[in-house]
């Protein structure tokens, strides 16, 4: 058969030689082992937390080592393209610090330039007439019809399904019926006609998972569609190629396409990047565990963890206890410390599934938003505020001095501890909701009508902006003792049935008519916050 004949029918015209693009796009200026890493979605609008946890890996592996991180974006498949896709990938990564060097819509070193797949058919397809030309790809003509056919009969009599061997039909056409399908307008594919054997067995180095044993591919995969644009198999061997990738660091749900990946890479001519297949998040559910699930699982995507108003450090802080073994120990010594300062290292990945823990994540958010100023805090709350909300949270930072009262409050700055009450943006704005509107209450008085209401009553009655946090107890000490409640627990826990509560019970009377709540930050400090006016329109109310 006269391959180059064909290729020229299959894709005519003139292509650049393949040399030209070996030049175009030169190995990079880069120090010793630096690693070139990339990042590399399709736009489907859906960016989850295995996007995060790949990236975190490329950022840390190729930083580390003065090399570059990339986003190359996977548009080979229009069906799936969702419009605004890339700038939300972007915008959800750089909430948690994942900072590119060069890549779709960030722009940066032009020569490795354009990282839109689409944008690169003309590379693409000189490489697929180059293996035409070669006889190592080939045109098919199976309908969609056929190829469904083809895999119930491979499920039926429980073999592997694909396009192989035996079933792969067009492989073996002669030059004739080649020609008689073309001349007749048929639709095709170009598909990579495999060397591989399934009965030999190649011994990998995975950069993650260490020396693993992979079957020989013996797939005749499609390479180029019939609109003319590669698959993704074809596309991201000659880009991470040509944007010169030293190394791949991927999901395990893609070690069932290596053998593919190698042999595309041998067929092209090109050195092989190294590979590293981190392990999948896994979800405790009951007995078992499961893979996270984009339609079970909420907390699988990005956006989850910024309407809620995580803490970008601690999810970054969590993913990074789940991508290396050794980060919690040096975390521990080291809690101050930027984490980029972290020595992260591929061969500490994890080998199998990770389990993700949304309690633990809540724990270590609360750890790390307990150690911010009330100024950090501010501007953390006021940026999520500004995109997620409401109009009344917005209005929360009118007033800046009172806001930073607010927050030393509830987070215990300058008392002996710091408190740990906050979890997420939008639960710490709900949690000082109180701060800046009435709020309905939460929580029931555990004292009759009348009794309530004689102790509020008589709390205006000698209440006084004025005094200070001793003389304000010394008050509610005294009203306690007038209606019945002892003034020192001691008392009250020797004798309770002398009693009808304690000073305690008092104490929240007075927090639940002012607040909503029986369990808040401590009172008198609440009162000068809101102010004298403030307070007794409330009690009043109550």
């Amino acid at each position: 058969m006269n391959y180059k004949l064909l290729a020229e029918r299959l894709l005519p015209g003139e292509y650049p030689a393949l040399e030209t693009f070996e030049e175009k796009y030169p190995p990079r200026n880069l120090p010793p082992k630096a690693e070139v890493t990339r990042l590399a979605p399709s736009p489907t609008g859906f960016i989850h937390l295995g996007n995060l946890f790949a990236a975190i890996a490329n950022e840390r592996i190729a930083h580390r080592s003065g090399g570059v991180l990339y986003l190359r974006i996977e548009d080979t498949d229009l069906k799936r393209k969702v419009d605004g896709a890339v700038e939300a990938v972007i915008k959800a990564l750089d909430y948690f610090d994942i900072r590119f060097d060069e890549g779709a819509e960030i722009g940066g070193d032009e020569t490795y330039a354009p990282w839109y797949q689409r944008q690169r058919a003309e590379i693409y397809r000189a490489y697929v007439k180059h293996l035409i030309e070669e006889g190592r790809a080939y045109p098919c003509f199976c309908t969609e019809e056929q190829l469904s056919a083809l895999r119930e009969t491979q499920t039926e009599k429980k073999e592997i399904t694909g396009y192989y061997g035996k079933y792969a039909r067009c492989r073996d056409l002669s030059e004739a019926e080649i020609y008689e399908n073309l001349d007749a307008g048929k639709p095709f594919v170009i598909r990579l006609r495999s060397l591989g054997n399934p009965e030999n067995k190649i011994k990998f180095r995975d950069a993650v998972k260490g020396e693993i044993t992979v079957t020989e591919n013996d797939q005749d995969v499609v390479i180029l569609k019939s609109d003319g644009i590669p698959t993704y198999h074809f596309a991201h061997a000659i880009d991470d190629h040509f944007m010169r990738t030293t190394i791949v660091i991927r999901g395990e749900e893609w070690l069932a396409s290596l053998p593919i990946h190698l042999e595309l890479f041998d067929a092209l001519g090109f050195q092989r990047p190294r590979y590293g297949h981190n392990c999948s998040l896994m979800k405790q559910d009951g007995e078992t565990r499961r893979k996270l699930s984009k339609r079970k699982d909420p907390e699988l995507s990005l956006e989850f963890y910024r309407k809620a108003g995580y803490f970008p450090r601690a999810v970054k802080v969590y993913m990074f206890t789940l991508l290396n073994s050794n980060f919690e120990e040096w975390y521990l010594k080291n809690p101050e410390a930027e984490l980029n300062e972290f020595p992260y290292k591929v061969e500490k990945m994890g080998k199998s599934g990770a389990l993700f823990d949304l309690d633990k994540l809540n724990d270590i958010s609360k750890n790390e938003l307990s150690r911010l100023s009330a100024e950090e805090m501010a501007h953390f709350l006021k940026a999520w505020a500004e995109e997620f909300g409401t109009e009344a949270e917005k209005g929360y930072f009118a007033d800046e001095e009172k806001l930073l009262k607010v927050l030393a409050l509830c987070m215990g700055i300058g008392g002996k501890k710091r408190r740990k009450d906050f979890t997420t943006a939008s639960q710490a704005m709900k949690f000082m909701e109180y701060f800046f509107t009435r709020t309905p209450r939460e929580d029931e008085y555990r004292v009759d009508e009348e009794t309530k209401n004689a102790i509020l009553h008589d709390f205006l009655a000698t209440y006084s902006y004025g005094d200070d946090a001793q003389a304000w107890f010394a008050k509610v000490k005294e009203l306690a003792g007038a209606h019945g409640f002892a003034t020192d627990m001691k008392d009250y826990k020797a004798n309770p049935q002398n009693y009808k509560g304690s000073v305690a019970d008092v104490a929240e009377i007075l927090r639940i008519a002012t607040t909503g709540k029986a369990n808040t930050p401590d009172l008198w400090t609440i009162m000068q916050i809101l102010g004298e006016k403030e307070i007794r329109e409330r009690i009043e109310n109550a």
